[in-house]
C-alpha cells in the first residue's frame, strides 16, 4: 500500500506541475524572467500527493480530480488572509457584475470569520437595509442549511438569486439571547453609488456609496447640479458605510478636491508591479475620456466635511485619507474599517480567476491604513453605538500594519456593548434624522459642532 501511495504521489507531483504551468499565472510568469526561480518544496508537495491519493483511493466517496485540486486552491488562499480567495466562472462573473453595480439578491457585503458570513455592511436601499441586518452579525443558517463549513463563494451564491425569491437568514446577533430569524425577498440590486441633495442654501450634501465603473462621470454630475444652484459655502462628502470599491475610482474621487498632481495613495508589496504612487492626474484615474474636466472650478476649493465611520473600508479609507492628510477636508465620524491591503484579479486560463493580496495602501503621507483605518479630526459617535461593529482588525489572518510613522498605532477602543434591545430603525443617510449630517453642518458654518441635546429629566431613569 505504502509503495503504492508512493507511486501515486510521484506521478501526481508531476500531475501538478503540469497543472501550476497551464494556469498560466502571469504574474509567475512575469517574475521568472526578471529572477531566477525559486526552488519547489519537493517533501511539501510529496506530502501534498500523498494526501491527494489517499483520497481518491480510501475516501468513502469517489471524488472527482477537479473538485480536490479547486479545493485545494481555496486552501491555499483562504488561509493566508480574509480577502484572498479563488474565484470559480460563477463567482469571477459576479465580481465584474457587482463593479458594474447590478446584481440579483439582498444586498449584504459579507466576509467569513471562524466558518460562518459576517456582515461587514448592508447596502443602501435592499432587503438586507429594509429589514434591520446589522454590520456585525453573524449568519449561521440560509433557509435550513447550516452554514458552517460552507465556504464564502458558496454562501454568496445561495443568497443571490432570481428577484422575487425567498430567503430565510438565522443570524447570530451580540446583545440578543436568541437567534434571530428573518425572511428576505430577493430583488434587482442596483446600487445608485451617487446621491446628493441641497441641504439648505449654500450648504450641500454628496454621497457616495461605493466605487463602481461609473462612479466617476456619476458625481461629476451631482457637482454641476449642485454649483449651477448658486454658491457653494460648504460640502458634506459622506462615505458612511461604503465598503470601497475600484482604486481608479477612488483616485479619481480624491483627485476631484485635491490640486492637480497631488499624492493621493501609495502602494507597498513584494513586487515592482506592488510599488506604485497614485497622484491626482488623468494618467492615474482616467479610463478614456477624463471626467474632472468638467468639474466647476470652485470644486478644488469649497469648505468641505469628509463623513466616516466603521463600514468606509478600503477605497473609502482612501479618500478620506487622502484629503485629510492634505489639509483639504475634516474627517468626521468614528473610526474606520482599516481595510489597507490590495487585492489584484488574476485571471486563470478557465474562465475563474484568484483575488490576492499583493500590497497595502498608505495614506499621502506615510500612514499606512491596515487594521488601523483612518481616525477622524472630530469623533462623533454613530447612532445606536459601534460596539458591535466588524472591523479589519477583528478578522482571523488580517495583515497586521507594518507601518505608521515609526510607531505602532491600534485601532481605537470600542465602548462597552449596550445592552440588548429591540432592532434599531436604520438612518436614511442625508434624511432629517441623519444627526451626524446635522453636525457636519453646522460645523461647516460655524466650526464647532452644536452643543448635545440635554437630557430629559421627566424620563431619566436611576440606574
Amino acid at each position: 500500500m505504502a509503495s503504492k501511495l508512493r507511486s501515486v504521489g510521484l506521478i501526481l507531483v508531476g500531475a501538478l506541475a503540469g497543472i501550476l504551468v497551464s494556469l498560466n499565472f502571469q504574474a509567475v510568469a512575469e517574475r521568472a524572467e526578471r529572477a531566477e526561480r525559486a526552488p519547489l518544496p519537493v517533501e511539501e508537495l510529496r506530502s501534498f500527493t500523498e494526501v491527494f491519493g489517499a483520497i481518491k483511493q480510501n475516501y468513502v466517496e469517489p471524488v472527482e480530480d477537479k473538485r480536490l485540486i479547486t479545493e485545494a486552491i481555496n486552501g491555499m488562499l483562504t488561509g493566508l488572509d480574509p480577502h484572498s480567495a479563488y474565484l470559480d466562472a460563477d463567482a469571477f462573473k459576479e465580481l465584474q457584475v457587482g463593479t458594474q453595480g447590478q446584481f440579483g439578491g439582498l444586498g449584504i457585503e459579507v466576509g467569513m470569520e471562524d466558518g460562518f458570513v459576517k456582515v461587514v455592511s448592508p447596502i443602501e436601499d435592499t432587503p438586507a437595509f429594509r429589514a434591520g441586518i446589522k454590520p456585525g452579525d453573524l449568519i449561521v443558517k440560509l433557509d435550513e442549511t447550516p452554514v458552517k463549513g460552507m465556504t464564502l463563494n458558496d454562501a454568496v451564491k445561495r443568497m443571490r438569486g432570481k428577484p422575487n425569491t425567498q430567503i430565510t437568514l438565522t443570524i447570530a446577533r451580540k446583545g440578543e439571547t436568541a437567534p434571530i430569524v428573518v425572511t428576505l425577498t430577493r430583488a434587482v440590486i442596483k446600487v445608485q453609488s451617487v446621491k446628493s441633495k441641497v441641504i439648505e442654501p449654500g450648504y450641500a450634501w454628496l454621497r457616495i456609496s461605493q466605487f463602481q465603473e461609473a462612479t466617476t462621470d456619476t458625481m461629476v454630475k451631482h457637482l454641476g447640479k449642485i454649483f449651477a444652484q448658486g454658491p457653494v459655502k460648504g460640502l458634506v462628502l459622506d462615505l458612511r458605510n461604503d465598503p470601497g470599491g475600484l482604486l481608479y475610482g477612488a483616485v479619481a474621487v480624491s483627485a476631484a478636491f485635491l490640486p492637480v498632481k497631488a499624492m493621493v495613495v501609495s502602494t507597498d508589496g513584494r513586487t515592482d508591479d506592488a510599488r506604485k504612487k497614485f497622484y491626482a492626474t488623468p494618467q492615474d484615474y482616467a479610463r478614456g475620456a477624463d471626467a474632472l474636466r468638467d468639474l466647476p472650478a470652485a470644486v478644488k476649493t469649497v469648505p468641505m466635511v469628509v463623513l466616516v465611520n466603521g463600514g468606509s473600508a478600503s477605497a473609502s479609507e482612501i479618500v478620506a485619507g487622502a484629503l485629510q492628510d492634505h489639509k483639504r477636508a475634516a474627517v468626521m465620524g468614528s473610526q474606520t474599517f482599516g481595510k489597507g491591503s490590495v487585492q489584484t484579479i488574476m485571471p486563470l486560463g478557465n474562465n475563474t480567476a484568484i483575488k490576492l493580496t499583493t500590497a497595502r495602501y498608505y495614506t499621502p503621507s506615510g500612514r499606512s491604513i491596515q487594521a488601523t483605518g483612518i481616525t477622524p479630526d472630530i469623533l462623533i459617535d454613530e447612532p445606536g453605538g459601534a460596539a458591535d461593529r466588524l472591523r479589519e482588525a477583528d478578522l482571523q489572518r488580517h495583515l497586521e500594519n507594518q507601518r505608521s510613522n515609526g510607531e505602532t498605532k491600534k485601532p481605537a477602543a470600542k465602548p462597552a456593548a449596550a445592552p440588548a434591545h429591540e432592532p434599531v430603525k436604520p438612518i436614511v443617510f442625508g434624511s432629517k434624522e441623519d444627526v451626524q449630517l446635522v453636525q457636519a453642518i453646522a460645523f461647516l458654518k460655524t466650526g464647532a459642532l452644536p452643543p448635545k441635546p440635554a437630557a430629559d429629566k421627566k424620563t431619566a431613569k436611576n440606574p
